[in-house]
C-alpha cells in the first residue's frame, strides 16, 4: 500500500488566550488534529467562534500555538523554509490603500524573491486570472470589498506556492465571483496545487472538497472525505401518502417532518425498515402511496447535526 503523501499534519494543536484585565482563559482551539493530502482540495469549517481563523494563523506563525505541533512539508509549520512554499489569503486582507492591485501584487511577489521582467509577467498573469486586472492600476482605496478580495488572492498566487491556505476566499464576492473562485481552485488542483480554505458556503464546500473538517467550540467533530462522509449517513427517504385517515401520523413513531397538505400527508424516515414498516401500516390503514423519493444526507445536514 502506497504511503500518503501529506502535505499538512496538524497533531493536538491548542490555543488558549487570556482575557485582558480579568486574566480569564479562553480555550479557543483544543487539540485539533488533521492531515491535508498533496493535491486535495481540504475543506476547514465550523460556525462563528469555532476557531477555524485561529488555527489558520497558528498554522501561519500570526499567532504562537500553546500546545501542539504542526507540519507542513514535513518541516515544522511555520518554518521560512515551509512558508516560500505556501500562498496565504486572510480573512480580511490588508491591501496598502495608497497602491493599485498590480504594486501591492509586484510588492507581495518581490517580498517571495521574485523580480524582473518574470515577476511583471506573473503579477499580469494572475490579476488576469482573478478578475481584476480590468482594474489593476486603480487605487486601492477606490475598490469594494470584493475587489480586494480578489487583489489578496492574486498575490497569494503570484509566486507560484505549492499550496494555498485560504480563509474565506468567497467572503465579500457576488454570485459571479463565487463561481470564478470555485473555478480558480480547481484549476490549481488540477496543476497539482493543494488547497486548504475555510469556509461558511457549504454548498461551496460539497462541491469542490475532497476532504473536511469540521469544528466546534475549539474540537473537531467531523473529519473524513466527503464521499466517506455523506455515503455513510443514514439513509432518509420522503413519503407522501394519499387518503390517509385523521390521526394516521400518529402511529408512525419514527417520522420526521410530518406535514399535511390537502389530501396528502408528507414525512421523512430513516433506514429501510421503518419505510417498509410504515408502507405496510399504509396499506392496511386504506392509504395510497404516491412516492417513496430517496434524500442523500448533504454536508450542511452533517454540519448542522454535528457542529451546532
Amino acid at each position: 500500500m502506497a504511503e500518503k503523501d501529506v502535505v499538512l499534519s496538524v497533531d493536538k494543536l491548542a490555543k488558549t488566550f487570556k482575557k485582558p484585565f480579568s486574566g480569564k482563559k479562553v480555550e479557543a482551539v483544543r487539540g485539533v488534529s488533521f492531515e491535508v493530502l498533496r493535491g486535495e482540495i481540504f475543506g476547514f469549517l465550523g460556525p462563528n467562534g469555532a476557531g477555524k481563523t485561529t488555527t489558520i494563523k497558528m498554522l501561519t506563525g500570526l499567532i504562537a500555538p500553546t500546545g501542539g505541533s504542526a507540519k507542513l512539508f514535513k518541516e515544522p509549520a511555520p518554518s521560512p523554509d515551509a512558508m516560500r512554499r505556501v500562498g496565504f489569503l486572510p480573512e480580511n486582507p490588508y491591501v496598502y490603500p495608497y497602491l493599485t492591485p498590480r504594486e501591492f501584487v509586484d510588492l507581495c511577489g518581490r517580498l517571495n524573491g521574485l523580480g524582473g521582467k518574470d515577476l511583471a509577467k506573473r503579477t499580469a498573469d494572475v490579476l488576469e486570472r482573478v478578475g481584476i486586472a480590468y482594474a489593476a492600476d486603480r487605487a486601492v482605496r477606490a475598490l469594494s470589498k470584493g475587489m480586494l478580495q480578489r487583489t489578496g488572492l492574486a498575490a497569494a498566487l503570484v509566486h507560484d506556492p505549492e499550496m494555498l491556505i485560504l480563509d474565506e476566499p468567497m467572503s465579500g464576492l457576488d454570485p459571479v465571483g463565487r463561481k470564478e473562485v470555485r473555478d480558480l481552485i480547481v484549476a490549481e488542483r488540477e496543476r497539482g496545487r493543494t488547497v486548504f480554505f475555510s469556509s461558511h458556503i457549504l454548498s461551496d464546500v460539497e462541491m469542490l472538497c475532497d476532504s473536511v473538517c469540521i469544528l466546534r467550540r475549539g474540537e473537531v467533530v467531523v473529519s473524513g472525505t466527503i464521499r466517506e462522509l455523506l455515503d455513510g449517513g443514514a439513509r432518509r427517504f420522503e413519503i407522501a401518502l394519499r387518503d390517509a385517515p385523521e390521526g394516521f401520523e400518529e402511529s408512525l413513531t419514527s417520522a420526521l417532518n410530518v406535514q399535511r397538505l390537502g389530501a396528502s400527508l408528507h414525512f421523512e424516515l430513516e433506514g429501510d425498515d421503518d419505510v417498509r414498516a410504515a408502507v405496510e401500516k399504509a396499506y392496511a390503514a386504506g392509504c395510497k402511496v404516491d412516492a417513496i423519493t430517496p434524500r442523500r444526507e448533504t454536508l450542511e445536514d452533517i454540519f448542522v447535526r454535528r457542529a451546532l
